[in-house]
């Protein structure tokens, strides 16, 4: 059997101040954008050099939805960014005014710190360690 997870659904409050986000300030790669509806977009971003996973940006539609953006998980960390620079990568969140919640620690897996999308929720940039 061959799987892999294809998407992973964000949901946002406006398309286009979210593709700004992942692709200006996190240097994410806008992989589509495709309308499906008057009011409802396709889009898809992923870190540069990822071959894996994409984020499915979801406008929320319903009351219901709204009140999740940013909080998809409870408050808890949702995504985790590896990278093969931590201190690049870190410097890139500084730079951009990304919200630091967890300066950089060295746990046995690796590099990592705690950072806020522009909706609130929780991100772990990582360096995992050589092994």
């Amino acid at each position: 059997m061959n799987q892999q997870l294809g998407y992973i659904t964000l949901l946002v409050d406006d398309y286009d101040k979210a593709i700004e986000f992942f692709t200006n300030k996190l240097h994410f790669i806008l992989v589509e954008d495709n309308p499906v509806s008057e009011t409802k977009r396709w889009v898809l971003v992923k870190p540069t050099g990822s071959a894996g996973c994409c984020l499915l940006l979801a406008k929320a539609s319903t009351e219901e939805q709204k009140n999740m953006i940013g909080n998809q998980t409870g408050g808890r960390v949702f995504l985790f960014l590896l990278t093969d620079n931590f201190k690049r990568d870190f410097q890139n969140l500084l730079d951009n005014e990304i919200t630091i919640v967890r300066k950089p620690i060295f746990e046995k897996y690796g590099t990592v710190a705690v950072f806020k999308d522009i909706y609130g929720n929780l991100w772990d940039l990582i360096e995992p360690s050589l092994k």
